[in-house]
């Protein structure tokens, strides 16, 4: 057998008359290799970034399911379709925490009429105000609209941490993963991966019955919560971007005792997510209620390790912060909610020195942009410190490194690289012909990217091999438009 020749443009394999007569099932393996090769869609980037670094005039090839199977700085051999991409592809950035029905609120609780404390508590009036409101088919045309937006500006998976289960009764549906299955359904519109996490939320507070506005949310028993997980299971299985994880809501929202039984006899190879810690009044009410803070309850009841996704961990103090970081667990930071809502401020330059492990997400999705997370991560350590150096080194590539790993763990998603052979071909891509960009070394355009850029400088957002965004329109855009009005009208708290 001669290796495979161009003749005239074409892929030529020449084989003896004895291969073919001896070794027909390799002749034939050969083939469908060669194929299989000359099948792939090329993409050429002017950059693209790894863990280590950028690949300058990168080449990424993808088989017809997304995934990568040639990645190279060298022109592909048998490359024939190939597309030129004047853009820096860095790894899709992951969304760790979302509650999707928010977004129907987003910007509605900033009337702040004089003389009332608004906070936290009075803002969560609201947002079960929005959580009765929406029926299924408004629901999943919220977060159609949320999700396609998410692809926008960068993200290639979010974690649904999903609680608005039942009907506006407070009633199981017939399908008791209903509105679950309604997120996945908005995912696959906007073309976005999914993380379902069903939501455990059993209490109205500490030692308290659910109020009533709650009523969407509840599951009375730990086994009415893996009933409803199991049929999550069942309703997602057919969507090849869709997959499972599961949650307790807060120790406040659940019994303690059953907080550790859902833990133990849940799933053993889900990632596990639970806020925490989020509140002053949270911290006070758990301290009376069972004489410890939350983050020290969860560490000393729980074997919290890198399954865990805190989300907020606000207001810990200097043991819960060491003993949190030497755990693997990560924390899930939501700075442009965490700073609406007031919140407070993680203590983040100290838990990165401890080694902690973290990640984002939009939480109330009254802000999206993941680069801004990132900067508001930094900024506010700089304003509580008065130092620039929050992160030592190279800030823009620890923040994206940190995330990306920590964030596809948080998904139930393992990897070693941003871009790896065999895995999908994910990636949000910057316009390389932006004016700071196009006249910034490679040492420093990551920073630049991270710390000047806004949406409007992504060239669009590739998921399985994929434009799924290109120049700011979604392939699904005008549909998934018409539906999210519609709904809102509906709504009719605009």
């Amino acid at each position: 057998m001669e290796t495979q020749a161009l003749e005239f443009g074409v892929g030529v394999i020449r084989f003896s008359n004895e291969e073919v007569k001896t070794n027909m099932k390799g002749v034939l393996r050969k083939i469908s290799k060669e194929a299989s090769s000359e099948g792939l869609k090329y993409f050429h980037f002017t950059s693209l970034l790894q863990k280590e670094g950028w690949l300058e005039s990168a080449y990424v090839g993808v088989d017809a399911n997304g995934l990568i199977q040639y990645l190279s700085t060298e022109t592909p051999q048998h490359g024939i379709a190939v597309e030129s991409v004047a853009g820096f592809a860095l790894p899709g950035f992951q969304n760790a925490h979302s509650h999707a029905f928010q977004y129907a609120m987003a910007g509605l609780a900033e009337n702040h009429p004089a003389g009332v404390d608004d906070d936290f508590w009075t803002w969560r009036e609201a947002m079960y105000q929005c959580a009765l409101s929406l029926d299924p088919d408004q629901a999943q045309a919220v977060a159609a609209m949320l999700y396609a937006e998410m692809v926008r500006v960068g993200y290639t998976h979010l974690a649904e941490f999903h609680y608005l289960h039942h009907d506006k009764e407070g009633k199981p549906y017939s399908q008791l993963a209903e509105m679950g299955l309604r997120m996945a359904e908005a995912a696959k519109q906007a073309g976005i991966k999914i993380t379902l996490i069903p939501v455990f939320y059993q209490k109205g507070g500490f030692g308290l019955e659910p109020q009533s506005r709650q009523r969407r949310f509840i599951s009375n028993t730990v086994d009415e919560y893996f009933n409803l997980l199991d049929s999550s299971a069942e309703a997602i299985k057919d969507y090849a971007n869709a997959q499972l994880g599961f949650s307790v809501h807060s120790l406040r929202a659940v019994d303690l005792n059953d907080v550790k039984t859902t833990y133990q006899q849940g799933p053993k190879n889900l990632p596990f997510h639970i806020h925490v810690a989020e509140q002053k009044k949270e911290i006070v009410d758990c301290l009376a209620h069972c004489n410890k803070r939350p983050m020290q309850w969860l560490l000393d009841n729980l074997d919290v390790n890198e399954r865990f996704n805190l989300v907020h961990s606000t207001h810990l103090d200097d043991d819960e912060l060491t003993r949190l970081a030497k755990s693997g667990a990560s924390v899930v930071l939501c700075p442009s909610t965490e700073g609406n809502l007031g919140d407070g401020i993680f203590r983040m330059k100290e838990f990165v020195k401890l080694g902690g492990k973290w990640c984002i997400g939009t939480d109330s999705h009254i802000g999206l942009n993941p680069l801004e997370e990132f900067r508001m991560i930094d900024y506010r350590q700089r304003l509580v410190t008065n130092h620039r150096n929050t992160f030592e080194g190279d800030a823009a590539a620890y923040l994206v490194n940190a995330e990306i790993e920590s964030g596809r763990r948080a998904m139930g998603v393992a990897s070693n690289n941003h871009f790896e052979i065999g895995q999908p071909f994910d990636a949000v891509v910057y316009q390389s012909g932006s004016h700071l960009v196009a006249n910034t070394s490679s040492k420093n355009r990551l920073a630049t990217l991270l710390y000047t850029a806004d949406t409007s400088r992504i060239a669009g957002t590739i998921i399985n091999g994929k434009w799924v965004v290109k120049d700011q329109h979604h392939q699904n855009g005008h549909a998934i438009k018409t539906a999210f009005a519609k709904a809102m009208r509906g709504i009719k708290n605009r």
